[in-house]
């Protein structure tokens, strides 16, 4: 089992480029089981939100793992009921005693809308105060990104990683320029274009998975990983778990790398920029419901 490399973020911390994602996986115990089962294959680094409602599951595995604490790469994201200065000061607390720990290694605001001024300043204050190492965003467009940078948000601290939507149909080429002006680190959710058969099916990555003797899925990875991008593939088979982290024993050619650049068709199945976002994902999760 290769060691997973580190990318280094623009405000020093080193964050391991291959994670593990637990989006929809359910709180009961499917959770604990994954997270554990990741630890156990090498994983050191973990992707969890409250919205995703499963803070404690990731946090018990990560103390029944006895894998030191310092060793793993833990990240969660505030959820847009709480972007309200207070509010998100009680949040940062919730989500460090749901996960059990003492810090978080790098929190997020998940939604760009809303008080996100007042949201980043709770994150900033709890940044000084070494409860979360790093800090960054979701899901900014360049639309988003660019008004929240106008308006002085970053002024003090500029995010140090924009997790948005990426895979080889969707290459964000745009706002990794922009985000290039300032050393951030994209992270890709959906980096393997959630299960998209017609990329899958992509003749141009069935050669190159034949000729590297690898699936479809490890060579989108490898891509990504090659391009920078920090990628955390979820599932909660084994065998995938295992087989998504052997992407460091082989590398891409640059005339493959920019045959799997060709892919890009500059369009996401989620669009930020659109009308009604905010209010239907306000209105998708109440995270305070079992409060």
């Amino acid at each position: 089992m290769e060691k997973i490399p580190v990318f280094q973020l623009n405000d020093g911390n080193s964050i391991p480029s291959l994670g593990f994602g637990v989006f929809q996986i359910p709180n009961d115990g499917a959770t604990y089981k994954a997270v554990l089962t990741a630890l156990r294959m090498g994983y050191r680094h973990i992707d969890t939100a409250v919205a995703y409602f499963n803070e404690e599951e990731v946090g018990q595995a990560i103390k029944d793992s006895g894998i030191p604490r310092e060793q793993i790469w833990v990240t969660s994201k505030l959820w847009l009921q709480d972007y309200a200065y207070e509010d998100a000061k009680k949040a940062i607390e919730t989500s460090l005693t749901k996960l059990g720990l003492d810090y978080i290694d790098l929190y997020l605001i998940h939604q760009p809308y809303g008080q996100l001024t007042e949201a980043w300043t709770a994150m900033r204050e709890a940044k000084e105060a070494d409860k979360i190492k790093s800090i960054g965003v979701s899901n900014m467009t360049p639309k988003i990104w660019k008004k929240w940078q106008q308006q002085g948000m970053f002024d003090e601290v500029m995010p140090s990683v924009n997790q948005v939507e990426y895979n080889p149909y969707f290459q964000q080429m745009e706002l990794r320029k922009l985000m290039a002006e300032n050393h951030v680190t994209l992270e890709a959710w959906g980096p393997l274009g959630q299960g998209n058969v017609e990329l899958f099916n992509e003749p141009l990555l069935q050669k190159i998975a034949s000729k590297y003797h690898k699936n479809i899925g490890q060579i989108i990875l490898r891509f990504e990983h090659q391009e920078g991008i920090i990628v955390f593939p979820k599932s909660v088979h084994e065998e995938r778990i295992k087989s998504n982290q052997a992407i460091f024993d082989f590398e891409l050619t640059s005339d493959e790398m920019d045959g799997i650049r060709s892919l890009d068709r500059g369009q996401g199945s989620h669009n930020p920029d659109a009308p009604g976002v905010q209010e239907m994902l306000l209105n998708a999760f109440d995270v305070h419901a079992n409060d």
